[in-house]
């Protein structure tokens, strides 16, 4: 395999999940010898982590009218030069940018990337701008071809988790004042609307009412939600219960203090958190909404339920909760699956991306 001249574009100046996943694929292709360089804008709190990693970052404003015809011109300057085999961008204003700038650079091939489950509107920076498109699940795929992108032009490629060395011993419980033979339902999400923070909540609280050491734990911030959350926690007299602990660093040590993870979102483009939850050791529950689905095996690692479906998350919360066995068995073949396969691992993703860039540039030449 020769090694690539590849650049990815991204837009956003904020650091998320998209941006975390440029971050992840970049250094996972630099380790299997291919060339990695980006085009931000001069803020981005992703230019600045790219720098600091040692990777050649291009800056260039991007928003409004005048930048967009400016960058057009700056950035096929930057792609005649640099002579990139692939440009690869993310958001829609960095593809009307940077991919109209690459067709005039001639750039032998343009991908699109796909991160979010949302419904698609115009195809245009689908379709005549990128050459073809990878999607992180293959339920955000298949939206795109129920759109009328061709079938073969896209490509499901998984988001990465890089795996912290293993806990040996989480301090939830010493924070929580909680006895080690409670159980503790777990839950690591933003606060907002869509991850259901609510609806865990009432497929608990009837659970709660008949098990004293049983209790459910948030982990992350948001607002207004997590104000919110808190005030319905109050409303119900659970505070002692139900704990809020924000915004935290320290996920994996939390997640080490988890007997089971949960998650009800009514909304996902992939789910990666299930991944890290599995790894963890955790059996899971989630959500048949967008690519759940594909981040756990329904029965075997976890058990999935439909959205907005109170009774259902209440059996499988009770299932997970009052059988210590299964709780056991689901969490060794999540671990498994995530350790010991490496299903989501950096270098899976660095090794599919790799090939679909290579068969599509052989499809684009020939």
């Amino acid at each position: 395999m020769r090694s690539l001249r590849i650049v990815h574009s991204e837009a956003a100046t904020s650091f998320g999940g998209q941006e975390g996943r440029i971050f992840k694929e970049m250094t996972a292709m630099r380790a299997r010898g291919h060339h990695m360089e980006a085009i931000c804008q001069p803020k981005a709190l992703l230019a600045e982590r790219l720098s600091d990693a040692g990777f050649t970052v291009h800056t260039l404003e991007m928003d409004g009218v005048a930048n967009y015809l400016k960058g057009i011109a700056t950035i096929r300057g930057i792609l005649r030069e640099g002579r990139y085999d692939v440009l690869n961008t993310h958001s829609r204003r960095d593809t009307v940018i940077a991919a109209a700038a690459a067709r005039l650079a001639g750039t032998p091939l343009i991908v699109r990337t796909r991160h979010l489950s949302n419904k698609v509107g115009s195809l245009w920076s689908y379709t005549r701008l990128p050459h073809r498109v990878t999607t992180v699940s293959d339920h955000v795929r298949q939206h795109l071809i129920d759109r009328g992108v061709p079938a073969d032009r896209v490509a499901t490629v998984y988001s990465p988790i890089v795996l912290p060395p293993p806990v040996e011993h989480s301090t939830l419980r010493e924070e929580l004042g909680l006895a080690d033979d409670d159980i503790v339902v777990g839950c690591v999400a933003v606060m907002r609307a869509t991850k259901g923070h609510k609806d865990l909540i009432d497929a608990i609280a009837p659970l709660m009412a008949s098990r004293p050491k049983l209790h459910l734990v948030f982990v992350g911030g948001g607002s207004p939600v997590f104000e919110q959350t808190q005030s319905y926690v109050a409303e119900r007299g659970l505070q002692d219960r139900i704990h809020l602990m924000g915004m935290r660093r320290d996920v994996p040590n939390l997640l080490a203090g988890f007997d089971l993870f949960a998650l009800a979102t009514q909304q996902e483009a992939s789910g990666t958190v299930y991944v890290e939850a599995q790894a963890s050791g955790l059996p899971v529950i989630g959500t048949d909404v967008g690519g759940v689905s594909e981040m756990f095996r329904d029965g075997e690692t976890g058990i999935l339920v439909p959205p907005k479906d109170a009774r259902a998350l209440t059996d499988a919360l009770q299932r997970l909760i009052d059988d210590a066995g299964l709780r056991r068995r689901m969490g060794d073949a999540g671990r498994k699956m995530v350790w010991d396969e490496g299903v989501f691992s950096p270098a899976r993703l660095a090794e599919t991306t790799e090939a679909v860039y290579t068969r599509w540039l052989a499809e684009r030449s020939g």
